[in-house]
């Protein structure tokens, strides 16, 4: 393989070779943590169980499993009287990539409306009231118990990093996504499967992409948010494991020694426009307006996308490069003829292999239970 190769071409030593190739205590060690990782990522990733009391921490759970930039987890929830207030967790911000928040309301909005459509599985009915400082409460009453498919795809939704087929998807495929993705009239929903349109999109999110990768601050904060090992992942319970990017999995010291050499400019680049041609379309959701009530309105709008896309079989993966670089934005919003708008967040789609799940901090380390 590539990265063997340059594992011993690069002068990393023995060690490294050993730990990569197996042997001895270091696959011992990796062959006990991952079946330890498989085990609780199965019990992390199990579907809205209405039999789980009290319900209110199950409801909490579902929510644990949206997706978020850097798998950062920037929650807390906190019950009150008749329901949940999701509050932003400044501690796990991420400010290179996202300096004025942003990612981190939309990630909130991703984890309310995984409630929302995980609720009637609990026997739950849920509304959301936004509050100005990017949070929002859930209010909660009782209701008929009612399973479907949206609440059974918030188990096996996953942000999937390698190629899907870009062969393009029925025009039904389609309407059942853009139904989703731009229910809310707040929130504009772009789908773009032609040719030109998803060639003129990859070449934004190269270009963003190429930015953030000289960047010294950028690497340094996502090295930061990488688990290389199934120990570390364990531990820590949050991050961007190798093994879930479909990356090797290694030791944390040799996964924190090589990366320098493997994570360069080219091979990202190569890497990255492997995804985007393997892309059946891309999605971009731009709110009304630039204010963090917008924002979560988007995180909301792209996960109901997510879970619709699921419910047909196919996966997604983010791609907010051309967002994330400010000199970028504005390039992508004329583009698109956005006018004022902020391009908000941006998702390619396809059908796809599957990956293993990322974890998810326990109820313990996010959840506060007025009272308990």
């Amino acid at each position: 393989m590539a990265l063997r190769r340059t594992l011993l071409r690069g002068g990393l030593g023995g060690l490294a070779a050993a730990a990569v190739l197996g042997g001895g205590a270091a696959w011992w060690i990796a062959r006990r943590d991952g079946a330890a990782y498989a085990a609780l990522a199965r019990e992390t990733w199990r579907p809205p169980d209405a039999a789980s009391r009290p319900v209110l921490r199950e409801l909490v759970r579902c929510a644990t499993l949206a997706p978020n930039s850097h798998n950062t987890q920037p929650w807390r929830f906190v019950t009150v009287a008749g329901g949940l207030r999701v509050l932003p967790d400044p501690a796990r911000r991420t400010p290179v990539v996202d300096p004025d928040d942003h990612h981190l309301v939309a990630s909130l909005g991703c984890a309310v409306e995984t409630m929302v459509q995980a609720a009637p599985a609990l026997g739950l009915a849920a509304e959301v009231e936004v509050a100005a400082d990017g949070g929002a409460t859930l209010h909660l009453v009782a209701a008929p118990q009612r399973d479907g498919p949206m609440a059974a795809a918030v188990a096996r939704r996953r942000s999937t990093r390698l190629p899907f087929d870009p062969a393009p998807l029925p025009a039904a495929d389609l309407a059942v996504l853009e139904a989703a993705g731009g229910a809310d009239p707040r929130v504009a929903l772009l789908l773009l499967d032609a040719p030109a349109q998803r060639a003129a999109l990859s070449e934004l999110v190269l270009a963003g992409n190429s930015v953030q990768l000289r960047d010294a601050g950028f690497v340094a904060e996502l090295t930061h948010w990488i688990r290389f090992s199934a120990g570390a992942a364990l531990a820590r319970r949050d991050g961007l494991f190798a093994g879930a990017s479909g990356n090797p999995v290694l030791p944390e010291p040799i996964g924190r020694a090589i990366f320098p050499h493997v994570f360069t400019l080219a091979a990202e680049t190569d890497r990255m426009a492997r995804q985007l041609a393997g892309s059946a379309g891309f999605a971009v959701f731009a709110a009304a307006r630039d204010d963090p009530d917008h924002w979560l309105a988007a995180g909301r709008a792209a996960q109901r996308f997510c879970l619709a896309a699921t419910t047909l079989g196919l996966r997604t993966s983010w791609v907010n490069q051309p967002v994330e670089v400010p000199a970028l934005r504005p390039v992508l919003a004329a583009w698109l003829g956005l006018g004022g708008r902020r391009p908000d967040l941006v998702l390619r789609f396809g059908r796809g292999p599957d990956l293993p799940p990322s974890l998810r901090r326990s109820l313990e380390e996010v959840l506060v239970e007025q009272g308990a």
